[in-house]
């Protein structure tokens, strides 16, 4: 899962991501209202943290801008602007979540992980589909009852496959889903391969079925 934070203040936006980062999200970061608009312009998140007072420009017209592109990334603001009227404001315009600074870390991963759950799963905390069963919260994956141990990286593509079920993910997404900005960085998608090829390889020896297909040419599908 992919987090934008959107905070100038350097040490807070640090706590923050590592933190977060232990929690096994991808975290990445804009400290002005000029590099949210790029961030959010060229990447697609489950998660945006956006503090309402940035140099540059405010908040209020990020979430805006959201609205305006048809996007569906969730929004939590994190503001010590703790007035009713922002509150408000900030929820009409499109925000999902609503945080006052300063706020304790636990608290900020678990509206994180609330809000990515209602907008992917329905706010179950448990997807079950034929035989396969993945607790969310847990970050565990069982097949017919008996555990199937995945990396952090392996768990996360088992996600986003199951979240564009009967979807086509291209290469490209994979890449920049497992690493972020940094993708574009690398001359070949070997990486995005080896780690479909393992997962292949446990999901097949675990007993599932084929559902996670090649599409030559396009990308991937995870079909069920």
């Amino acid at each position: 899962m992919k987090i934008l934070i959107i905070e100038d203040e350097v040490e807070l936006a640090k706590s923050m991501g590592s933190y977060l980062s232990d929690e096994s999200y991808l975290c990445e970061y804009a400290a002005t209202y000029s590099q949210a608009l790029e961030r959010i312009d060229s990447f697609d998140y489950d998660c945006i943290l956006l503090d309402l007072m940035l140099p540059g420009g405010d908040g209020f017209q990020i979430l805006k801008e959201l609205k305006e592109q048809k996007k569906n990334d969730g929004v939590i603001i994190i503001s010590a602007k703790n007035s009713m009227d922002d509150k408000i404001n900030g929820l009409r315009i499109g925000a999902d979540d609503y945080l006052a600074k300063p706020f304790h870390l636990p608290e900020l991963a678990a509206r994180v992980y609330s809000l990515i759950r209602r907008k992917h799963f329905g706010s179950v905390n448990v997807i079950e589909q034929n035989e396969i069963r993945v607790d969310v919260l847990g970050k565990a994956v069982s097949v017919d009852g008996k555990p199937m141990l995945l990396t952090k990286k392996e768990f996360d593509l088992l996600m986003y496959f199951i979240i564009n079920k009967n979807r086509v993910v291209s290469k490209a997404a994979l890449a920049e889903h497992l690493s972020g900005d940094v993708a574009a960085l690398f001359n070949s998608y070997d990486f995005v391969y080896s780690h479909i090829k393992n997962l292949k390889r446990k999901l097949n020896e675990a007993g599932v079925g084929h559902y996670l297909k090649t599409m030559y040419g396009s990308g991937y599908k995870w079909e069920i």
